[in-house]
């Protein structure tokens, strides 16, 4: 009697590509020679556990730990014969990759392997190192807090104030978006003094100075700016009031209404692929100098004084809003209507109108006087009261926008005050402007971190060492993804073709820019299945699309990445 074969199916989606990559980027060996494991350890290594488990996140979009060995499990054909490993569901247990957790903990072994893996990315991809971006945010926990711990509360930048957090400090490189060195520390902590150790792990691990580091106005502490001078390297940020002596900004701006100065117009390609005019400026230079450990740094600072056409649109259509909804609640008190009653004084009424214009943050914009109003009334005699005459008390405000004052205000929206230390001749003002509006590649970083596809907030750990090893491992996914999607983008450049196919319901839509999310979508529903026979298992693989195709060609990978999955096992495991 023959035995009924067993059907056997594995999601395999877009596996073998995110492992092929890591193993191209050097992860598994680089995990076991950064992070040794104690000599208990059995089975598959922790390079192998950590790559794996990298590429559950990054193909699922979920971190946690709990998912990880069942996903494991129902893969084991596809994980083992990618990796040439023997995979199995044991090597995933929360106890393994809590060990993990705790190995990328270690601050001395995580910067000599973060340092590794930059310059071996580096080499491998032949990337620029020119320009490097650095911000911070937070990341919220339901976790509890402790004396002298990570989670702290803070200023929370995902709107969860009711949360604790942890604050992350991140450098990615210009223009990929590539994270270069991620620090976490305790929620509580202010930016301005985390940027130097960041940058100075960047240092360290690239290797060498004169990098240009773009930042936010909380990276302009003078002492920040003279260590980045004194170690060779430049800086460029917005300088806040307190950076500026006293009247500068008033002055930069006086020069501009007089023309003293001619300012130069920064322009980009539009949408539409025509020029578009996003800033104009100007610049003078300042001769700075701070104490720098035992000796005093000098050097001369360019300030870039920036207007933002379409910053300071929009900061003027929210000033003139603001301008009329003031007068129109202001003009609104001197209405009688049922149930509302007017101010019968005039200290009442000022009170009233001093609320409205500081409410809305405009009050040496409008122009208001009040007027006390006695109008005497007549009462008939009613029920044996005699007639007589009452007083009805009332006062009455008029308003006005003072135009001056407006316009005078609209002239100052937009502008902000920059400084750098590189010369002109390698960073013109235009290309300041440009490069410091770039920082969008750090946001979008931090965005693919806290949301998808990685998804680390609100995080559901509660240890210290997990959340900074979760934050870590997760950094590593980031590089995962910018690479992939640099490569894409590289190499549609080099053919200078476009790539149509990845967006649902619009098969024509083509571009020269796929995200690493489109990307690995359009590997989902690849299934290999599996017929189970009494003398062999015989694999059936879904067949790869001429557009799956297509991507693995533009990523240098071949199908075989996928074929070989496709086998005749001669007998049963």
């Amino acid at each position: 009697m023959n035995a009924i074969p067993t059907l056997l199916t594995e999601r395999v989606d877009d596996i073998p590509l995110l492992l092929a990559q890591m193993q191209r980027m050097g992860l598994p060996t680089l995990f076991d020679t950064y992070f040794p494991t104690h000599g208990n350890w059995t089975g598959l290594s922790l390079g192998w556990v950590s790559t794996i488990w990298l590429s559950s996140m990054l193909s699922q979009g979920d971190h946690r730990m709990v998912h990880v060995e069942p996903w494991v499990a129902k893969r084991l054909w596809t994980l083992g014969t990618t990796t040439g490993q023997a995979v199995t569901r044991g090597d995933f247990t929360d106890d393994r990759l809590e060990i993990v957790l705790r190995c990328l903990r270690h601050d001395e072994r995580w910067g000599a392997f973060e340092a590794a893996l930059n310059q071996y990315t580096v080499r491998v991809y032949d990337l620029s190192t020119a320009r490097v971006h650095v911000d911070s945010t937070s990341a919220s926990a339901y976790a509890t807090v402790s004396e002298g711990g990570l989670f702290q509360f803070g200023h929370s930048k995902d709107y969860r104030p009711d949360l604790p957090q942890v604050k992350v400090m991140q450098a990615v490189l210009d223009p990929l978006g590539m994270p270069l060195a991620t620090d976490v520390v305790s929620g509580e902590r202010a930016d301005d003094p985390l940027y130097l150790p960041c940058i100075e792990r960047v240092q360290a691990s690239v290797g060498r100075h004169g990098l240009l580091y773009v930042g936010d106005c909380k990276m302009a502490s003078r002492e920040t700016r003279a260590r980045l001078v004194a170690l060779g390297d430049f800086y460029l940020c917005p300088l806040p009031q307190v950076q500026l002596a006293e009247g500068e900004f008033d002055a930069a701006l006086a020069a501009v209404c007089n023309g003293a100065h001619v300012l130069s117009s920064i322009v980009r390609e539009g949408p539409q692929g025509q020029p578009e005019v996003i800033a104009e400026g100007y610049e003078y230079p300042v001769a700075l100098s701070q104490q720098v450990g035992e000796q005093v740094q000098t050097w001369t600072e360019r300030r870039l004084v920036v207007r933002s056409v379409r910053q300071a649109h929009a900061a003027e259509v929210a000033l003139r809003a603001r301008v009329a909804k003031a007068i129109a609640q202001i003009e609104a008190l001197n209405q009688r209507g049922r149930g509302k009653k007017r101010c019968e004084t005039v200290s009442a009424l000022r009170q009233a109108v001093v609320a409205i214009v500081q409410r809305y943050g405009v009050e040496d914009l409008v122009w208001f006087r009040l007027t006390q109003h006695v109008t005497p009334r007549p009462v008939r005699a009613y029920r044996g009261q005699p007639a007589r005459v009452d007083h009805d008390r009332h006062a009455t405000v008029e308003v006005c926008v003072d135009e001056a004052a407006l316009e005078a205000a609209v002239r100052r929206l937009g502008w902000r005050v920059y400084g750098t230390n590189q010369l002109g001749e390698s960073l013109s003002l235009e290309q300041a402007v440009l490069a410091y509006r770039n920082a969008y590649q750090v946001e979008r970083s931090f965005g693919r971190l806290k949301g998808r596809p990685l998804s680390l907030t609100p995080m559901s750990v509660q240890r210290d060492d997990h959340a900074t090893g979760l934050i870590r491992l997760l950094s590593i996914a980031l590089r995962v993804l910018t690479l992939l999607e640099f490569v894409g983008r590289r190499q549609l450049a080099a053919e200078g073709t476009k790539l149509a196919g990845l967006y649902a319901g619009n098969p024509r839509r083509d571009t020269a820019r796929p995200t690493a999310e489109r990307l690995l979508e359009a590997f989902e529903d690849i299934t290999l299945t599996s017929v189970k026979g009494p003398q062999r298992i015989v694999r059936h693989m879904t067949a790869l699309s001429p557009l799956q195709q297509r991507l693995l060609e533009l990523l240098g990978f071949s199908s075989a990445l996928y074929t070989r999955l496709c086998t005749v096992s001669a007998e049963p495991p």
